[in-house]
């Protein structure tokens, strides 16, 4: 137990790698090939990205921790622009204003996730 404690607090998260979108465990190779194609490996190191079917899974948790923030802020936003306008209306011009971000929102949130697993479980035991 200690030994796995010391192992997990030696390699603390690179926050630069997953700005950059870059390998959890070599912090230079790309980790999406184009706009919504990830690599399956690293182009530098080899690790594979998804370690096994529904992997991505948890992504969405993140995915619903960036996105529905930046809604929130939207409808402060349109609020205190708008005051007149329905909750509902604030909401639905939040949305649409965030459609554009979506794809950025599932770049970041399969970076975390991939970031957050292997600095937790480095070796994918799954334990």
């Amino acid at each position: 137990m200690i030994d796995e404690i010391d192992r997990v607090s030696r390699r603390p998260l690179n926050v630069r790698s997953v700005l950059r979108q870059r390998c959890a465990e070599c912090g230079r190779g790309r980790i999406f090939r184009g706009p919504l194609a990830m690599n399956v490996v690293c182009p530098d190191c080899g690790c594979r990205f998804e370690r096994g079917p529904g992997y991505f899974t948890g992504a969405m948790y993140f995915s619903y921790a960036l996105g529905i923030p930046l809604i929130a802020v939207g409808v402060l936003v349109g609020k205190l622009l708008a005051p007149s306008w329905s909750l509902v209306g604030l909401l639905a011009a939040a949305w649409v204003a965030f459609l554009p971000l979506a794809p950025a929102t599932f770049r970041y949130s399969r970076v975390l996730f991939i970031h957050l697993d292997r600095w937790l479980d480095p070796e994918g035991s799954g334990d």
